[in-house]
């Protein structure tokens, strides 16, 4: 997935990315935005189908749970694979102006 220009964020073409893109960086607050946006955009251009459905099922799930998981604060569900709470615990992903 490659970006056409230097000054226009990155949209999917794909129509299921393009759903889970805008769910993912509207999800009510800044903080959280930033979390799953960020995590949406780092890695869903390796994501199996299988990965696709269960980040949209995450979707349904509470930003403050979401948030509390990433930080290791709360235990993740375990229909989440290890694999993926590990990466949304990385938080790499997040961009901060410096």
């Amino acid at each position: 997935m490659q970006r056409l220009c230097s000054y226009l964020p990155w949209m999917p073409t794909d129509p299921e990315l393009k759903r889970l893109h805008w769910r993912a960086h509207h999800r009510g607050t800044r903080e959280a935005d930033m979390l799953v946006g960020g995590f949406f955009d780092a890695h869903c251009g390796e994501w199996s189908l299988a990965e696709r459905a269960l980040f949209d099922q995450m979707l349904e799930e509470q930003d403050v749970d979401i948030m509390a998981w990433a930080h290791g604060t709360a235990e993740a569900p375990e229909r989440y694979p290890p694999s993926m709470i590990s990466a949304l615990q990385a938080l790499n992903y997040i961009r901060i102006a410096r």
